[in-house]
C-alpha cells in the first residue's frame, strides 16, 4: 500500500533534490540514515527551544522577570506536546478539509513501530513516530516564540489558558493549510496510471483520481506557496500573533520613561547560540532525508546567517556610530527567520544576499518603525521574526528560480519527477497568499483569543506585580540569589 501522508516541515510545494521512479511499483523503505537524521534534527530543535529560546529571551528581560519568561518557554513546550499527541497531530496532518485535518489519528491511533510517512523522493519513507516527534517541536517552538512580545507584563495565568487555544486554533489549521499534501508516492503513482490508460474511459478515471490527490491538501499549499521549513507556519504565525498580543496587553510600566535593558547579554549570547545550531535540525531536518537536499539547507542557514548578522552590526554602526553584539544577535536571528522558508530552494549566493536585506529592514522595522508607532513590543518578536518570514517568504519565490542558482520546485506528476518551468509572477502571487493568509488567520484570530482569555482570566498582571517583578509575584522564586 501507498501510505497517504501529511506534507512535511520542508518544502511546502514541491521537493528539492534526487528522485528515484520506477517502472514498477515497490513498496517504499525505511532508510536508517534517515531515520537517524531525523532523530537528530528533532532533539536540534527541542534544543533551539530549552534551553536556546529561553535563555535568549530570559537575557534580554529584566532580572527580576527572569524566571517568569523561562517558566512561560517552558510550560508552552510541555503542554503543546501533550495536545501534540493527543490531537494536534492529527488535526495538522491528516485529510478533512482545505483548512483542518480530521481525527482519525487522534490519541496516536495507528501511530506505530511499523508506520510510515513519505519523505520528498519516491518510494522513501521516515518511521511515523519520528516524524510525529520532529513536527512536535515545531508546534512547540512557534508559540514559545509569542511569549517574547508581551513579556514582563502577562500573567501565567493567562499564557496557561492563551497557549492551549491558540495552538489548536491558530497553528494547527495554519500547518494543515501550508503542510498537508498526499505525498509524492500517491501523486506519482496516479500520474503512471493515467500515462499507462489505453482507451479514453481509463484516461477519464485515472485523471479523475489524480485531481481527487491534488485536492487533497491544505488550502495554501494548493494555491502553490512554497514554505521549505516555517517562514509562514512558524514566524510569521507567531510574529502577528505576538503583535497584536504586545497591543492589545498595553506597554510595560515605565515603557518610555524608565530604562528597561537587557540584564545579561551573555545569557542571550548563549541563548542566540544555542538557537543557531539548533536551527539545523530546524531548516536541515525539514528535507527529511540525509542527502543532497540536507547539505543544501545545512549550507544556506550557515550563510544567511552570517550575512544578516554583519547587515544588521553594520548598519547600526554606520547609524549609531558603534557596533554592538545585541545588533549581531539580533541580525543572526534575523537571518535564521528569512533563511528559513527558503533554505531548500535558494543556492547559496541567493540567501547570502537574503541575509543581507533582512538584516536592514529587520532593523528599521525593530527602530524606526517600532519607535514611530510607538507601540511595546518588549523583544521584538514582530519586527524579527513577522517582518523577517516576510522577507524570506518572499524572497523565496525569487530565490527558487534555477536561473538565479535555486533549486527550482519538483512536478511529482512527471514521469519521472522534473524541476518544473519557473513562472515569476505566479510564483509570487502563490507566496503572497501564503503571507497574507497567514496573517490575517492569526491576527484576527489571536486577537479573539486575546480578548477571550482576558475576560475569563485577566491578561495583564497589576501595576505593583509588574513593579515588583512577575518572578517573585507569579512564581515566589528569584532568578539570583546573591
Amino acid at each position: 500500500m501507498t501510505f497517504k501522508r501529511p506534507h512535511g516541515a520542508g518544502l511546502a510545494a514541491l521537493a528539492v533534490g534526487m528522485f528515484a521512479a520506477t517502472a514498477a511499483y515497490a513498496e517504499p523503505t525505511v532508510n536508517k540514515g534517515d531515520n537517524a537524521w531525523m532523530l537528530t534534527s528533532t532533539v536540534l530543535v527541542l534544543l533551539m527551544t530549552i534551553p536556546g529560546l529561553a535563555l535568549f529571551y530570559g537575557g534580554l528581560v529584566r532580572s527580576k522577570n527572569m524566571l517568569s519568561v523561562l517558566a512561560q518557554v517552558f510550560y508552552t513546550v510541555c503542554v503543546v506536546t501533550v495536545l501534540w499527541a493527543l490531537y494536534g497531530y492529527s488535526l495538522a496532518f491528516t485529510g478533512g478539509s482545505d483548512f483542518i485535518g480530521g481525527f482519525s489519528k487522534a490519541f496516536m491511533m495507528g501511530i506505530t513501530t511499523d508506520s510510515k510517512v513519505a519523505t520528498f523522493s519516491v518510494d522513501a519513507n521516515i518511521s511515523e513516530l519520528i516524524y510525529f516527534c520532529f513536527q512536535m517541536t515545531f508546534a512547540a517552538i512557534t508559540p514559545a516564540l509569542i511569549v517574547g512580545a508581551f513579556a514582563e507584563r502577562m500573567k501565567f495565568s493567562a499564557l496557561a489558558l492563551f497557549i492551549p487555544l491558540w495552538v489548536t486554533l491558530i497553528y494547527f489549521p495554519i500547518a494543515h493549510m501550508v503542510w498537508y499534501w498526499p505525498g509524492p508516492d500517491a501523486i506519482q503513482d496516479a500520474a503512471k496510471a493515467l500515462a499507462a490508460a489505453t482507451d479514453a474511459a481509463a484516461k477519464t478515471a485515472a485523471q479523475a483520481k489524480l485531481d481527487e490527490i491534488n485536492a487533497d491538501a491544505g488550502w495554501i499549499f494548493k494555491k502553490g506557496a512554497i514554505d521549505f521549513a516555517g517562514g509562514t507556519v512558524v514566524h510569521i504565525n507567531a510574529g502577528i500573533a505576538g503583535l497584536v498580543g504586545a497591543l492589545l496587553i498595553g506597554k510595560r510600566t515605565g515603557y518610555g520613561k524608565e530604562l528597561m535593558a537587557p540584564h545579561s547579554l551573555t545569557m542571550t549570547m548563549i541563548g542566540a547560540s544555542l538557537l543557531w545550531v539548533g536551527w539545523f535540525g530546524f531548516n536541515a531536518g525539514s528535507n527529511l532525508e540525509a542527502n543532497g537536499g540536507a547539505a543544501l539547507a545545512m549550507t544556506n542557514s550557515f550563510v544567511a546567517t552570517a550575512a544578516a548578522a554583519l547587515s544588521w552590526m553594520f548598519a547600526e554602526w554606520i547609524v549609531k556610530g558603534h557596533p554592538s553584539v545585541l545588533g549581531a544577535l539580533s541580525g543572526a536571528v534575523a537571518g535564521l527567520v528569512a533563511v528559513t522558508p527558503a533554505a531548500g530552494y535558494s543556492g547559496p549566493m541567493g540567501a547570502i544576499v537574503l541575509g543581507l536585506v533582512v538584516g536592514v529592514v529587520c532593523l528599521f522595522f525593530c527602530t524606526v518603525v517600532k519607535n514611530a508607532l510607538k507601540y511595546d513590543d518588549s523583544l521584538d518578536v514582530f519586527g524579527v521574526h513577522c517582518i523577517g518570514g516576510i522577507v524570506g517568504a518572499l524572497g523565496t519565490g525569487i530565490l527558487v528560480n534555477p536561473a538565479l542558482g535555486g533549486a527550482g520546485i519538483v512536478d511529482y506528476t512527471a514521469i519521472p519527477p522534473k524541476v518544473a518551468d519557473y513562472d515569476f509572477a505566479a510564483q509570487m502571487v502563490s507566496q503572497l497568499w501564503g503571507v497574507c493568509t497567514t496573517l490575517v488567520w492569526s491576527g484576527i484570530g489571536s486577537a479573539i483569543l486575546y480578548k477571550v482569555v482576558d475576560v475569563i482570566v485577566g491578561l495583564r498582571a497589576n501595576v505593583e506585580t509588574e513593579r515588583e517583578g512577575l518572578d517573585i509575584t507569579e512564581h515566589t522564586e528569584r532568578a539570583y540569589n546573591m
